[in-house]
């Protein structure tokens, strides 16, 4: 039943080529249209946002690094940041290392 279902679908897809390759290409347009709106943009706007934030920072922002350190930037340089980490122990993090903002984050 099965065999003589699928003989009759290749029969008639095979008389319809022309309209079967078009609606082909429209769903692979689709199809990356989706991932484009889903994946890519978001993560474009995101990288935008990031280096924003990096090139942004200022003497006394609280940071984090990807490390999970806390710190105060105590100096900023084109290519790294000087960070504070507890009194006169300064750390120097390349300016790419540097993830997210803890300046309104109250301390516990």
């Amino acid at each position: 039943m099965i065999l003589n279902f699928l003989q009759a679908t290749g029969t008639a897809a095979s008389g319809n080529a022309a309209g079967g390759n078009w609606s082909f290409l429209i769903m692979m347009l689709l199809i990356f249209v989706v991932m484009w709106l889903f994946m890519i943009r978001p993560q474009q706007k995101k990288q935008k946002e990031l280096a924003k934030f990096r090139n942004s920072l200022q003497k006394g922002d609280k940071i984090v690094t990807i490390g999970g350190i806390y710190g105060v930037v105590s100096n900023v340089s084109e290519k790294y940041i000087e960070i504070e980490v507890d009194s006169n122990v300064k750390l120097r993090v390349d300016r790419s290392a540097i993830v997210k903002d803890m300046t309104d984050v109250p301390a516990k």
